[in-house]
């Protein structure tokens, strides 16, 4: 898959020559990419200002990437660029080869400062003598910060934490013509950042992203379909019979498992919703900013506490007017100390009619103190039986209820960012031949969405009220 803004002309070939000048023949696809990715437009700024590039391993994305930095130091009018990977060992390895380059090729060396080749751990780099640098950094939240870059390079992309972009992108805007390039094989499930740029590539949404993609044409979850289709291993690797040889890919797909072989070399991406139990789509399709519960609806509230117990949530349910059930997450904070008084308050202003907590889990731990404000399970406050506990097979229950409840669009959320990432990570623990929420293997807190559940689930249970009965008529 290639995609790339229109160009005027392209500085691609002459790159590509002064690879050759040093030593170092390009395949047909890395020209194909230093073309397009050097495209310029009429007023000679680049048609791109993002570069994409994912390719699976060992068929010459690390050359191509040494003869863009090669470029922008010899070629092109690029002060300063920034080299950076997810492990600077990556990094430190692209240095080494780009000064063996420029050490062995003698029209390169000779433009290069005295002493403008540093080798002192984190101070990694080249300079020339008409001041150019190439620099390699190590990816963190402070990398690239007091530095104004032309280009930044981006290798093993698969791990680039936002928070690592928030600091890089800003070297770049101070630039008349600057350039970010992502390199990388296929993305892993927390590959967030690449994933938003392959979403733009594959829809051809931007208009300043060149975007390069080798992979075979499977979905993740047929993947073990792709695994011995010789078509595909060509289709995934431009370099198949020049770098790399069929028998070193059987010998690949012995030795890895098969969702392994299927990313590393057919450049599968981890499905994000494989084993996600909601789907975003679902769950995105029952959100609503402004969902309110109807004024007369009864109100149940779910309470629960993060596995470390670092954050404690409470959510509520109740029906709406037009008789869908509402649920939102009243508060979410650090700490735990918070909760029950919190709870108090809001059962005295709401008289709820239940509130609902798993006492197996980490929220049960607040039951003795819910006791000494009087809140005990199937204990009368108000005339109600207020406090609900909700264990084993009921729990699951509760879970099976919200999903589809979810899934058939009876329910509607606040769209509100804790509970949105609970849902995006997700997963399930089986229990006998149901399942609950898996509070260790998944993403993000699921105490949130586990508060949720527990809400809705209970104002299914207590606060729908029982329908009047029918008047028996005697007919005589």
């Amino acid at each position: 898959m290639h995609c790339a803004p229109p160009y005027a002309s392209t500085t691609g070939p002459e790159a590509v020559d002064l690879c050759r000048l040093a030593g170092l023949e390009l395949d047909e696809w890395q020209q194909l990419v230093l073309r397009d990715s050097l495209g310029e437009r009429d007023d000679g700024r680049w048609s791109a200002f993002e570069v994409g590039l994912i390719v699976p391993r060992q068929n010459g994305k690390s050359l191509l990437l040494q003869a863009r930095a090669l470029a922008g130091l010899f070629l092109l009018d690029e002060q300063l660029i920034l080299f950076s990977a997810h492990e600077f060992k990556t990094a430190q390895e692209q240095f080494r080869n780009i000064r063996r380059i420029i050490e062995d090729t003698p029209t390169l060396r000779k433009r290069v400062a005295p002493r403008g080749i540093r080798t002192s751990h984190g101070e990694e780099g080249i300079e020339l003598k008409d001041g150019r640098r190439l620099r390699f950094v190590a990816r963190s939240t402070g990398s690239g910060r007091g530095f104004s870059a032309d280009l930044v390079i981006l290798d093993e992309a698969y791990n680039l934490p936002e928070e690592a972009m928030a600091a890089l992108l800003p070297t770049l805007s101070s630039r008349p013509d600057p350039q970010v390039w992502y390199a990388s094989s296929a993305g892993m499930e927390e590959s967030s950042w690449l994933r938003k740029i392959r979403k733009k590539g594959t829809a051809g949404s931007s208009k300043r992203l060149a975007y390069f993609e080798w992979s075979a044409q499977t979905e993740a979850k047929d993947y073990e379909r792709a695994l011995d289709d010789r078509e595909e291993w060509a289709r995934a690797n431009p370099a198949l019979g020049i770098r790399i040889r069929e028998e070193f890919i059987e010998s690949e797909l012995d030795a890895m498992g098969g969702m392994e072989f299927a990313r590393e070399r057919l450049g599968i991406w981890y499905d994000e919703e494989a084993d996600v139990v909601i789907r975003q789509r679902d769950w995105a399709a029952v959100a609503d900013a402004g969902t309110e519960p109807g004024e007369d609806s009864n109100l149940v509230f779910g309470v629960d506490v993060s596995l470390n117990r670092s954050h404690g949530a409470i959510a509520v349910a109740g029906a709406r007017e037009d008789g869908l059930i509402h649920t939102e997450l009243v508060d979410y904070r650090e700490g735990t100390q918070w909760i029950v008084p919190r709870l108090v308050e809001l059962i005295e202003k709401h008289n709820p009619a239940a509130v609902l907590i798993d006492p197996t889990g980490p929220a049960g731990g607040l039951l003795s103190i819910l006791a000494e404000d009087g809140i005990e399970p199937r204990t009368a406050k108000g005339g109600k039986e207020i406090l609900r506990l909700l264990t084993g097979r009921d729990g699951a229950q509760a879970c099976g209820a919200f999903y589809d409840l979810v899934v058939n669009g009876e329910l509607r959320h606040r769209d509100q960012k804790p509970v949105n990432d609970a849902v995006s990570g997700a997963k399930q623990r089986p229990m006998s031949d149901a399942w609950v929420w898996h509070r260790k293997e998944s993403r993000f807190d699921v105490a949130p969405l586990v508060a949720e559940t527990l809400a809705v689930q209970g104002f299914v249970l207590y606060g729908i009220p029982e329908p009047t009965p029918t008047p028996m008529i005697a007919w005589v």
